[in-house]
């Protein structure tokens, strides 16, 4: 999955320009492709690679933005409920790109693949009207309206709902849209973190645009299509891969695959339980048991690719607790801006509007940053890391779920008012919502600052062919720092009786709730910052230090110098001057 589906861009540096050259064409690909010009057939591949990216996260982000509402209003559920669904949602969309990228890498062709998460795309956007429909406005005649779904059928619709358009989108950005489709093997440590600060750029902007324009019309416009427009996007984007399937989608090379790493982590870990249970220690790395010389059944190169790999665990493992916090914004925060005043010069603003003062500090600082990193790294010897980034980026995540809760007790003292959202009339503090705008706020700057810095660090401290491996093990960390949000509410709501994680946010302590995530997003920012040093030194090559450890490298560079050494003493004479005379 990581390396497939080459594609061609005309952004320099980025795309691999030699692709058509190097592999050869699946079937499916149009002959009339090759009569059109290089640079036409370039620019035509780009643009329709970016409207199939756009297109996918306007989709989802248009499912994502007031499912909250969607699910309280229309399906009756209770907050905690409504927030776990969305960040399971979030969670499973994370998680499933790298289930069918094994997929298509093992059992299932790429082209079949994509055609099968095309139609599960197309499904599940169009079942999401149907569970919205309003059926009981609808009349056949005088006495009688058209049949209305149980509150039972539609949960059942909407989770199915749910579940098809996330592994739609798993496939979309799996094989048509897959990190590994840019060719950054050569990039350097400046490029690659230019590269990552636009890329993300790029799609918060597309966010900000679907929380703006989509949330209004789902709320105040069309409450009950509004997720037509999700329907039509992930229309758009199928439409735009059946033109164009065979010049985006190729023939991934082979190399380290997801399946071989997780086989070498589980028989290293069964053979080292073993022999330190009956033989005792004295290996260099726990996962050299899993190598053939010592009785394991992988090669020297698949074990020493994973080690590589194992050294970024810590990395991964501390980034869990930070998308929890992360995941406060289409939660917690949501249902905090929810019960607040939304009205402003008489203008009702939509819930999920709220989420552009996130987006806007990180729009603001990538141009900023990138000015910094280039003064930065036109030192060689500045030692510049973006560890820094990240212990600052997750101290103000902490910050802001910290201001979470204190911004809770300030709205709580405000009397409460009536106020009409999606046709429903709920009773709300009278606080206006921009007195939440510090926590959004600090938790854009950490979002700017720690995932572009992350991306960088999972693919420049890898060795090339487990480049694609190290991203997907990222978004399995990403994904359960999804579930264990979820998790989190759960547990509150059902510890504490609904006291920190209630359904009506004015009869509950929800910052208690806030308060005990930024104690643990604190403690999460200190382990983290002890072991930061680990990953400072990016200007390394891993590729030339793997290749070298291996033996089968050190003996040809042995022989290498035998060689040199014979060919001096060779044009070396026999005697020396003295000798002669």
């Amino acid at each position: 999955m990581p390396d497939a589906g080459r594609r061609e861009m005309p952004e320099k540096g980025f795309l691999n320009h030699t692709a058509e050259k190097e592999q050869p064409p699946l079937a499916g690909r149009s002959s009339r492709a090759g009569e059109l010009p290089q640079p036409e057939k370039k620019l035509q591949e780009a643009v329709c690679v970016l409207l199939v990216e756009l297109c996918e996260r306007f989709t989802f982000f248009g499912i994502v933005c007031n499912m909250i509402l969607f699910c309280t209003v229309k399906l009756g559920y209770r907050s905690h409920q409504a927030a776990m669904v969305n960040m399971c949602f979030v969670g499973t969309s994370t998680v499933t790109p790298v289930l069918v990228g094994w997929l298509a890498e093992c059992l299932v062709g790429r082209i079949k693949l994509v055609c099968i998460c095309m139609f599960l795309h197309f499904l599940g956007t169009a079942l999401l009207p149907v569970v919205s429909f309003p059926f009981e406005d609808v009349y056949i005649d005088r006495r009688h309206i058209l049949h209305a779904l149980t509150k039972r059928e539609q949960k059942i619709v909407f989770y199915f709902a749910l579940l098809t358009a996330s592994l739609g989108i798993g496939g979309i950005r799996a094989i048509v849209c897959p990190l590994s489709a840019y060719s950054l093997e050569h990039c350097g440590a400046k490029e690659l973190l230019s590269f990552f600060n636009w890329f993300h750029w790029l799609v918060n902007l597309n966010s900000a645009v679907v929380f703006v324009s989509i949330s209004y019309i789902q709320q105040s416009v069309a409450r009950n299509l509004g997720f037509l427009i999700p329907f039509v996007s992930g229309l758009m984007a199928m439409i735009t891969i059946h033109m164009l399937q065979g010049e985006m989608i190729y023939k991934p090379k082979t190399g380290s695959s997801l399946l071989t790493t997780f086989g070498v982590i589980g028989s290293a870990l069964k053979r080292s339980c073993l022999r330190y249970r009956y033989f005792g220690g004295g290996m260099t790395h726990w996962l050299d048991h899993a190598k053939e010389n010592h009785g394991g059944q992988y090669s020297e190169t698949q074990v020493e690719s994973t080690k590589s790999l194992a050294r970024l665990f810590p990395l991964f493992a501390f980034q869990i607790l930070y998308r929890t916090c992360v995941m406060q914004i289409p939660s917690g925060y949501y249902l905090q801006t929810m019960n607040s005043n939304l009205h402003f010069s008489g203008f009702v603003l939509p819930v999920a509007a709220m989420n552009v003062i996130s987006i806007v500090p990180l729009l603001i600082l990538v141009p900023i940053l990138e000015c910094i990193n280039s003064w930065l790294f036109s030192s060689k010897n500045s030692g510049h890391s973006p560890t820094i980034y990240i212990v600052v980026g997750q101290l103000c995540a902490a910050l802001s779920v910290m201001a979470a809760g204190f911004s809770e007790i300030h709205r709580k003292r405000f009397p409460q008012v009536e106020q009409t959202l999606s046709e429903e009339v709920l009773l709300v503090s009278s606080m206006p919502c921009f007195h939440l705008a510090p926590q959004y706020i600090l938790l854009g700057v950490a979002e700017a600052l720690v995932t572009p810095s992350c991306s960088l660090l999972s693919f420049r401290l890898v060795p090339e062919r487990m480049r694609g491996i190290s991203m997907h093990f990222l978004a399995l960390f990403n994904g359960a720092g999804c579930f264990l949000g979820a998790f989190f509410v759960q547990t509150a709501h059902a510890g504490t009786q609904g006291n920190w994680f209630p359904h009506l946010l004015h009869e509950g302590k929800l910052e208690r709730f806030f308060f005990f995530l930024a104690s643990l997003m604190t403690v999460n920012t200190l382990g983290f910052w002890t072991i930061a040093h680990r990953y400072n030194n990016l200007h390394q090559d891993c590729t030339n230090e793997f290749r070298g450890s291996l033996p089968g490298e050190k003996l040809l560079k042995h022989a290498k110098g035998i060689k040199q050494y014979n060919a001096v003493l060779e044009r070396s004479p026999i005697l020396s001057p003295m000798e002669k005379t």
